[in-house]
């Protein structure tokens, strides 16, 4: 029976360490639990005589990824069906490769027959599930790996299944409550830039051609459109390349490491959308940490996937100094209170439940206390963004209604 080198911490928060024999991690955590310990961090002294499974830490970068290919690609309500009845087939006993196969019958969509075809391939050939799911990282994140992999080798992998669906749900709910807020604003703008690019392109060079044959003196606003009119029509084959080798320059510098941590802070700086991005960067960030303590993952562990979990590299940057933090001893509150991120209020709940043994449960309360302020802040964008739309069409007809219509009243009245 292995032996187990644990840190943790007890219900009055200081820091214990041991060693323990135990027949699993489950038991070992288990163990823990019921001496009212919190695992921070739990190593293996004992190496097994067999092949290690791969462990938590390392599903982050699989050695092997086959892609899908002329499958298409496989959205978050493919992966929701999918965890759903994987958790219905698992509780009911059937046979993993078994009931892979039956899903992989049953799916309509090719992307997700073409990744479980793989899966059941690899299983037969004697890997797990998650070593399996790990050949797919553009189809299973870091976290539904992460838990699938504590779901095995714990033997409860139909409550992996079950809370790694019910996460999806929730995000596919939060991207669709987003969409929502911002469908209407960004059809204005569309609609504004294709009005503004057809008035420029194609009326004022007309009214320009008109005002030439009658030699007639313009005012400075008529003068400016017909400026930015000539340089448009001139130019437009140079403006529209300029256009998109920025935004290829963009897209380039986000994918770097320092360019997307710089862009990740600077989003939560937005008017009106920086405090939303944040908000659900913390959501997200606390509804993911408490699955993770929940299945029985280390905290030290759990801090590092949920780093990568949360959709924003500055947060997840911050979420890593935490865990910096707990590994050298400090406890979850004061690690917490040093980012910066949370309220005092979020950080009050996070001692009591650190203090109490219960810290899944409050960060469960955390992610529902920002979940209603995301729910609030998207049902205000909209009414904050329409106002200031309408003031820029304003704004808009204002400019071409005085440099257009200025020299036609200038004419009517020279005429008469």
């Amino acid at each position: 029976m292995p032996h187990y080198a644990y840190k943790g911490r007890n219900h009055s928060g200081s820091l214990v360490t041991g060693t323990l024999q135990a027949a699993s991690l489950n038991d070992a955590v288990s163990e823990l639990s019921g001496k009212h310990i919190t695992p921070i961090e739990i190593d293996e002294r004992q190496a097994p005589a067999r092949k290690p499974r791969p462990s938590t830490a390392k599903l982050a970068r699989p050695r092997l990824t086959t892609p899908v290919f002329g499958g298409g690609k496989v959205d978050i309500a493919e992966l929701i069906v999918f965890s759903r009845q994987m958790y219905s087939l698992t509780k009911a006993g059937m046979p993993l490769d078994r009931a892979l196969r039956g899903l992989e019958a049953s799916l309509s969509s090719w992307g997700m027959k073409r990744v479980l075809r793989d899966i059941i391939r690899q299983l037969e050939k004697g890997l797990d599930l998650t070593a399996a799911m790990s050949r797919h990282p553009k189809v299973f994140s870091q976290l539904y790996l992460s838990l699938i992999h504590v779901g095995e080798n714990t033997g409860r992998l139909d409550l992996a299944f079950q809370q790694v669906g019910k996460y999806l749900e929730l995000e596919r709910n939060t991207r669709k409550q987003f969409k929502s807020a911002t469908r209407y604003p960004l059809f204005v703008i569309v609609a504004i830039a294709v009005a503004l690019a057809i008035i420029t392109t194609f009326v004022i060079p007309v009214f320009a051609d008109t005002f030439a044959q009658l030699q007639a003196q313009l005012p400075w606003q008529t003068r400016v459109l017909i400026a930015v009119s000539d340089f448009v029509v001139t130019w437009w084959p140079l403006i529209l390349g300029g256009i998109g080798g920025a935004i290829a320059l963009f897209l380039r510098w986000i994918a770097t490491s320092h360019g997307r941590l710089a862009w990740d802070r600077r989003k939560l700086g937005f008017v009106l959308v920086g405090g939303l991005f944040e908000r659900i960067a913390l959501s997200r960030f606390s509804r993911t940490f408490a699955m993770m303590l929940r299945a029985g993952v280390p905290l030290v562990q759990a801090l590092g996937v949920v780093a990568r979990a949360v959709g924003n590299k500055f947060i997840g940057h911050n979420v890593l100094k935490m865990r910096d933090g707990v590994s050298h001893g400090e406890s979850l509150y004061v690690t917490a209170s040093k980012t910066g991120m949370f309220s005092p209020l979020v950080l009050q709940m996070i001692a009591v439940g650190e203090e109490g043994g219960n810290v899944d449960d409050m960060l469960d309360e955390v992610a529902d206390f920002y979940d209603a302020e995301v729910e609030y802040d998207l049902k205000r964008l909209s009414a904050s963004i329409e106002p200031i739309l309408i003031i820029f069409i304003a704004g808009l007809v204002l400019v071409l209604a005085l440099g257009v219509f200025l020299p036609i009243w200038d004419l009517a009245r020279a005429a008469r």
